[in-house]
């Protein structure tokens, strides 16, 4: 018999197959109705910053959410590619200079360190429209009105009062370290907000009621927060090549963090906490959970 770890991880990659290959068809420089011309520079720019691997999670999320509420899969999986275009642009302007200024993600140069900064930056404005435009497609079977949810909910948890609002206070916070409070509410911000989306998104996919919307927010909550501290030990204990990023960088800018707060034992148990109260948010939903509730388990395990 086949174990719920195995199924996950095969699912996990079926999704991220899924997805890379919608999103490469999708960033194609075929023009769409009402573009005028895809420059192949830029194009080649956003495609560095967006098909180069990765467990593409967020996606994963968003389709196993809808597929727990009974939401359309290829809905489910065209939301999931637009969540991932907006995550990749927020990975390439990160990395610019005037934010973290890495050279390497996923094992590979930043957008900018393979082109330049200007196109880095109009690769992410891209990528970040371009999200929008994929939710509000025709070939995005919905109903309008839960492409209007989704567009309204993704831009809340993107922006100013989301993940952009939460990367102002990261950077903030190198000048003036936050206390315990700060440092958790710029991580749901900055981390948390797009996890919490994905997870949120599949109620809405589905056409759910404010109840299972509300339970999933939490769920997305609780992973969001068990993500960040999962990636801060992970900032301590390994190293550049099993990241495929610079790591120490948190510590060296003396950034604010839980660990750094509280030490590392404290925050393994917060960690183990917090993954209970996400697999016990998702126990009513029985058998049919199983494969989130083992997600939430590989978000606190990961190695990378």
């Amino acid at each position: 018999m086949t174990d719920t770890k195995t199924v996950f991880e095969e699912r996990l990659r079926e999704s991220a197959a899924e997805t890379e290959a919608l999103l490469a068809s999708l960033l194609s420089d075929a023009t769409l109705p009402e573009e005028i011309v895809r420059p192949s520079h830029l194009m080649a720019a956003m495609r560095h910053g967006s098909l180069n691997g990765g467990k593409r999670l967020r996606p994963f999320l968003a389709r196993e959410s809808a597929f727990l509420l009974g939401g359309p899969p290829d809905a489910a999986l065209r939301v999931g590619v637009a969540l991932e275009c907006l995550h990749c642009y927020s990975l390439i302007h990160d990395d610019l200079p005037a934010m973290d200024n890495d050279d390497l993600r996923r094992g590979r140069p930043t957008v900018h360190k393979a082109f330049d900064e200007a196109t880095a930056i109009l690769a992410g404005d891209s990528l970040l429209t371009y999200a929008f435009d994929i939710i509000a497609a025709p070939e995005t079977v919905l109903a309008d009105r839960l492409k209007t949810e989704l567009v309204l909910a993704l831009a809340r948890a993107a922006g100013l009062g989301g993940m952009v609002g939460g990367q102002a206070l990261d950077l903030a916070a190198e000048k003036s370290p936050p206390d315990e409070v700060g440092i958790t509410t710029l991580q749901s911000m900055k981390t948390g907000a797009l996890l919490r989306f994905a997870c949120e998104a599949g109620a809405i996919i589905a056409g759910s009621e404010p109840g299972h919307r509300e339970r999933m927010r939490a769920f997305g909550r609780k992973i969001g927060l068990a993500f960040q501290l999962a990636d801060d030990l992970l900032d301590l204990t390994s190293d550049t090549v099993t990241m495929g990023k610079a790591t120490g960088k948190d510590a060296a800018r003396g950034k604010g963090t839980l660990v750094a707060l509280h030490g590392m034992a404290w925050a393994e148990d917060r960690l183990g906490a917090l993954t209970k109260e996400a697999i016990d948010l998702l126990a009513p939903y029985g058998e049919k959970a199983v494969i989130l509730q083992e997600t939430a388990r590989f978000i606190a395990d990961r190695e990378s």
